[in-house]
């Protein structure tokens, strides 16, 4: 039987080392995400997202509530960074995306980071989840640079909004094995709306397309759980507003039907959602049927669709408690 090697164990350490390198150029005059923010992150300059160049680690955690290939049985391995390059009106993490000032304090060193990557090991997670990786992207390459010289051997998952930066994504070629974006909008008005971004519709097609270059369509399996490969999360909105067809159009004709989605309807109205009515309640099941209507439409056939009643149980509690925020303590054993 062949056991598989997460891809960064493959990649030398001239390799690495030039990746780094590259790496700490952008966070100098930051480009780590399509808002070219240029700040000096390095020197106390903020972006958009508020953070240095030091990883905010929210939370890290077992977390079996991923999509069942990714969670297994023993759970991912996530690990929640703190801020975000984007700020949505309906974040259902936004107690440690949309709160700097507070996320300062969970500021960690790449060592301390790559030790947390070693931790979730120890624990026997089927993978090391990175949940909204962005802004972190160059400070996180080091950990995983850092983690690998000591025994890291599980793939490595990339979890983000969906709105990357290309040059920086191919830094992570051959370092990242699962890509897991949301593709929020399909169309730039609404991200601009709802996420204050002006353009997301368009580099998160690029992003998108970056990715699925790298690790293609085809999902590698493991004793059940995925290994290698990519997975598009679609979180289906009120009224419409994340454009789906527009979604799965480019999904279908500009990269490859067989992708797998993940179409999900845990949306429920939560931190500014109440100032707008478009967004202040839950979906209907009417719009969901139309959107998994559309699966057939564009020949869609390889993913999961969540069920309605999803919106009551994925619902992190990071206020009350960072060691286990979605309550999974029933769950470890």
């Amino acid at each position: 039987m062949t056991v598989f090697i997460p891809s960064y164990k493959k990649i030398s350490s001239d390799d690495f080392a030039f990746r780094l390198s590259r790496a700490d150029e952008i966070i100098k005059k930051c480009t780590s995400c399509p808002r070219n923010c240029l700040a000096d992150r390095t020197n106390g300059e903020l972006g958009t997202c508020q953070s240095g160049d030091k990883p905010i680690v929210s939370s890290y955690t077992l977390h079996f509530g991923e999509e069942p290939v990714l969670s297994g049985t023993n759970g991912a391995g996530n690990v929640f960074f703190g801020n975000c390059n984007l700020s949505c009106d309906y974040c259902q993490n936004f107690v440690i995306s949309q709160n700097p000032k507070f996320e300062k304090r969970n500021e960690v060193s790449v060592e301390e980071l790559a030790d947390i990557m070693i931790e979730l090991q120890s624990k026997n997670a089927h993978n090391i989840g990175l949940v909204s990786p962005t802004h972190f992207a160059s400070p996180i390459l080091q950990s995983i640079k850092l983690a690998k010289d000591k025994g890291l051997n599980l793939p490595i998952i990339y979890n983000t909004n969906g709105y990357d930066s290309v040059e920086m994504l191919k830094l992570y070629k051959d370092i990242i094995d699962i890509y897991l974006p949301d593709f929020k909008y399909g169309n730039n008005d609404y991200g601009r709306r709802l996420s204050k971004i002006s353009d997301y519709f368009d580099m998160c097609k690029l992003a998108i397309k970056e990715m699925y270059e790298q690790v293609g369509s085809e999902l590698v399996y493991e004793n059940g759980v995925v290994m290698r490969g990519l997975i598009i999360r679609h979180l289906v909105l009120p009224n419409g507003l994340a454009e789906t067809e527009e979604v799965f159009k480019f999904i279908s004709r500009e990269l490859d039907p067989k992708i797998h989605l993940s179409v999900m309807s845990q949306y429920y109205p939560t931190n500014r959602s109440s100032r707008n009515v478009l967004i202040d309640r839950k979906v209907s099941h009417r719009e969901y049927d139309r959107v998994l209507d559309l699966l057939d439409k564009y020949g869609l056939e390889n993913g999961w669709v969540q069920e309605m009643e999803s919106n009551d149980f994925y619902r992190p509690e990071f206020e009350k408690d960072r060691v286990d925020p979605f309550n999974n303590k029933q769950l470890i054993i």
